[in-house]
């Protein structure tokens, strides 16, 4: 049947089972909101006060609930905004379509009114950029998007459709996913990114990693991001408990190990545990799974791991050896690998070599804001955890007992301050009966305070926990290690009425000096089910300690 290209992209969505979408409107869209307007019961839309926040909403949506987020922007400002949403779902992994409308394709080239290139713009951080300026293309390519975003290593896929192919009509026929994938036509379309779908291990590839790790006197397992993202979890789980393999997560694998785990040493790099670096600093096999190798975790990379033989294993090929060189690796999907690896690594005793105990599980030698953290994860520790980017996501990477891969959400890879309240909003929206907790500090939460009027208007109860320090705290610290405490515009002054401000957007605002006030705010909170904002103040010199740097322990 004829359909106008706007109702065929709200009918695109629906196939894909798309039932939220996060965005904000502008001229160029506005076919597309029409027809989400007729659509309204079936297909929701949150209406975020920036873009930004609805790229983070679409992120944090899918992180939380493992299916593809959909964000929407106008032409011009409206899709430049997305920039740094993307690239957080990008480095992340996160499978997100993101969705916008440019000029007349007449106009394009021609620096029209909100004309820009976001095809261009996009594409060294999308899996995929396309732009559409036919209807007849349209049903094809955001199919191709979906498929794109979720397979493989999952990330973001930007579409760009003029604003005339909204208004041309063109044949358009429903198809669910399963006949979507039962198209020949359509599987072709994706044959061109088989790069992106990674899984061309052998299973030589996969035995001599087993003859490795079997041989090993100190074999350690390192967990990535990729371990959420491949849900293997349980898997991962059941391989170490069977063998006693000892295990570091990376900031982006907390979760997939259980905190109580005595095979769990925890967070390893920089800012991760002491007894997670020196096994890494001990081991003589490395087995990495989905695993980046940023400078974060290794600080200089040729001493990463002095005695190790590395093995790697990752679903992307590219991320064999960029940073480290593996001695031996896999290119496949994390759960599928370590499936294989089961029957060729015998059940065996393998954790011995480690004798120290874990430090700081019962919360003797935390900080303030770290013994705050704690408090949350007494308090709800079911809770999805969200935070922006700097001290306070770092207490509380090291201070929450995480304890499901997913549970916690933020920017761990582009740090993107302001990514926190957008991406609990989302994840509030995708996981409506779970309690979100966002923590974030003074420099994060006054780039994205605005969406607490998003909180307020959708009904999206999130609880922040904003360490307010009054100060950018990670900078200064860095300015207190290696600038001679020289604060060149790191003091933040004239801060808002924290309280007032969560009034002005009619929600609860609680200030907690003390671990106690704080337990008996964030109880209360949680009891109404209501959003709040609970200030807790921190000094602003306190510390992320002890931290690793080039190689070696400092307590500051």
């Amino acid at each position: 049947m004829k359909r106008k290209g706007a109702r065929i992209v709200v009918d695109c969505l629906l196939e894909q089972g798309v039932d939220t979408v996060f965005g904000y409107p502008g001229v160029s869209i506005l076919e597309i909101y029409d027809a989400l307007y007729r659509e309204r019961k079936r297909l929701r839309h949150i209406l975020t006060a920036h873009e930004q926040g609805a790229a983070h909403a679409a992120d944090g949506y899918a992180r939380a609930t493992g299916r593809v987020g959909v964000c929407l922007a106008t032409s011009g400002p409206g899709a430049t905004n997305l920039v740094t949403g993307i690239a957080a779902a990008f480095m992340d992994s996160s499978p997100v379509v993101f969705l916008t409308c440019n000029v007349d394709s007449e106009l394009l080239g021609k620096d029209a009114f909100q004309e820009v290139d976001i095809v261009g713009i996009s594409m060294p951080i999308t899996k995929c950029s396309y732009l559409v300026d036919r209807a007849e293309d349209i049903a094809p390519v955001l199919r191709e998007a979906f498929a794109v975003a979720r397979m493989g290593r999952p990330g973001p896929v930007l579409v760009d459709i003029t604003h005339d192919a909204t208004v041309q009509s063109a044949d358009y026929e429903f198809l669910s996913l399963s006949e979507q994938q039962r198209r020949p036509a359509l599987a072709r379309r994706s044959r061109g990114h088989a790069a992106l779908r990674g899984g061309d291990y052998s299973r030589a590839d996969v035995e001599a990693i087993a003859a490795a790790l079997n041989a090993a006197e100190r074999p350690l397992v390192l967990c990535g991001g990729g371990v959420v993202r491949s849900g293997a979890s349980e898997a991962l789980r059941r391989f170490l408990r069977e063998r006693e393999l000892p295990a570091v997560t990376s900031l982006m694998g907390l979760g997939v190990l259980e905190p109580e785990d005595p095979l769990n040493l925890g967070l390893a790099g920089s800012f991760g545990r002491a007894a997670a670096n020196r096994a890494l600093s001990q081991c003589d096999v490395l087995l990495a799974l989905g695993c980046r190798f940023s400078e974060r975790l290794t600080g200089r990379a040729s001493a990463f791991a002095p005695q190790a033989k590395l093995l790697q294993v990752d679903i992307d090929r590219s991320e064999i050896g960029k940073n480290v060189e593996p001695a031996l690796y896999a290119v496949g999907d994390v759960g599928e690998v370590l499936r294989a690896l089961a029957p060729l690594c015998p059940p065996e005793k393998r954790g011995g070599w480690l004798t120290e105990p874990r430090e700081g599980e019962g919360g003797e030698g935390l900080c303030f804001p770290e013994r705050i953290v704690r408090r949350i994860g007494e308090t709800c520790p079911e809770a999805v955890i969200t935070t922006d980017v700097g001290q306070h996501q770092l207490w509380t990477c090291r201070a929450f007992p995480f304890r499901r891969p997913g549970q916690l959400l933020t920017s761990g890879g582009y740090g993107a301050m302001g990514f926190g309240l957008g991406a609990a909003l989302g994840a509030r929206a995708g996981l409506p009966e779970a309690p979100v907790i966002h923590v974030t500090g003074d420099g994060s939460f006054g780039m994205n305070l605005t969406e607490l009027a998003t909180e307020s208007r959708e009904r999206l109860p999130v609880v922040t926990v904003l360490m307010a320090n009054h100060a950018l705290g990670l900078v200064r610290q860095s300015q207190r290690l290696g600038e001679g405490r020289r604060y060149s515009q790191t003091t933040l002054s004239r801060l808002p009425d924290y309280l007032g401000l969560a009034a002005a957007f009619g929600l609860e605002g609680r200030l907690a000096e003390t671990e106690e006030d704080f337990a008996a705010a964030l109880s209360a909170l949680l009891k109404k089910g209501k959003g709040g904002l609970i200030v807790v103040p921190v000094d602003k010199d306190e510390a992320v300690t002890p931290m690793l740097e080039k190689g070696r322990l400092k307590t500051i």
